[in-house]
C-alpha cells in the first residue's frame, strides 16, 4: 500500500538523515485525521517534484509530527509537458474537472472564459475561484500520490488563448466534429502541449475558427461526446499512452 502524502514546501533544502517537522494544517491532517503513529512512514512532497519518505520519530499534540528523512528524490519532469486549458464549467463540474485532470497528470491548468461558458468570473470572483481550483488540484495531487501540484492560472479570453496557442509546440482542441483522431497524431516531437477543453455548450464555429487560425488542431477522442468535466482526463490518458509520459 502506498504511503500517505503531505505537502512540505521547503523540502528541497533537506537531505537524507535530516530531522524534519510537519505541523500546521498538514501536520494536523497527519496526526489527527490519519492518526499517524511513531515508527510509521509517510511521504512528503514540495508540490514541485521533490519527494521524501520520512520515518516518524515523535507525535506531539494534535498537529506536530517529527521524523527522519529516509529517502529524498527529485522526480524528472514528464515529457511532453501538458497544459490543460479548461473552459470554465459550472461549480460542481469545475471541481470535478480540476480533480480528474490533476489525477491524470496535467502539468498546469488554465481557466478559459469561452463564449459559451455558463459560469462567469468577474474581477471580484477571480482570486477566490482560482484559489478553489488550486486547492482542488493540491488535494487531488496528494490523493493520487503525485510529486507535483499543477499550477492553476487564468482566466484567459479567447484572444489571449490564441496568443498562447501560437507559442506552444502542439495545441489540440477537442471537438466532436473534428475529422482527425488523437490516436493517429504523432506527439513525440512536442515538448509543450496544450489540451483545450470546451464548455458544456461546446465550442462555437466562430470561436473554433479563431483557435485553429492561431494553430490549434481540432481532434476527437472517440465516438462518444464527453462531458467537459471528464474530457481532460480521457485526453491526458491518451497522450500518456502515445508518448513517453507513461
Amino acid at each position: 500500500m502506498s504511503l500517505p502524502v503531505f505537502i512540505f514546501p521547503d523540502l528541497a533544502s533537506y537531505s537524507v538523515g535530516d530531522s524534519i517537522t510537519l505541523d500546521g494544517a498538514e501536520g494536523r491532517h497527519a496526526v489527527t485525521v490519519k492518526r499517524t503513529a511513531v515508527g510509521e512512514r509517510v511521504a512528503l512532497s514540495d508540490g514541485a517534484g521533490v519527494t521524501a519518505v520520512v520515518e516518524v520519530t515523535a507525535v506531539e499534540g494534535k498537529e506536530v509530527l517529527r521524523g527522519s528523512i529516509v529517502t529524498h528524490e527529485r522526480e524528472p519532469l514528464p515529457q511532453p509537458a501538458v497544459t490543460v486549458v479548461q473552459a470554465i464549467p459550472k461549480a460542481g463540474h469545475a471541481d470535478l474537472a480540476v480533480d480528474l485532470a490533476t489525477q491524470a497528470g496535467a502539468d498546469a491548468i488554465v481557466a478559459w472564459a469561452a463564449d459559451r461558458c455558463v459560469a462567469k468570473w468577474d474581477g471580484k470572483k477571480i482570486p477566490k475561484a482560482l484559489k478553489k481550483w488550486q486547492d482542488n488540484a493540491a488535494a487531488a495531487a496528494k490523493q493520487s500520490r503525485r510529486p507535483r501540484v499543477p499550477e492553476v492560472s487564468g482566466p484567459l479570453t479567447t484572444k489571449q488563448l490564441a496568443a498562447r496557442i501560437a507559442e506552444a509546440d502542439l495545441a489540440l482542441v477537442l471537438h466532436e466534429d473534428a475529422t482527425e483522431s488523437l490516436k493517429n497524431l504523432d506527439c513525440t516531437a512536442a515538448t509543450d502541449m496544450l489540451l483545450i477543453i470546451g464548455p458544456e455548450g461546446g465550442i462555437g464555429p466562430d470561436e473554433l475558427d479563431i483557435l485553429t487560425q492561431a494553430g490549434a488542431r481540432p481532434v476527437k477522442l472517440g465516438p462518444q461526446v464527453l462531458r467537459t468535466s471528464s474530457a481532460a482526463m480521457v485526453a491526458l490518458a491518451a497522450v500518456g499512452a502515445l508518448t513517453e509520459r507513461w
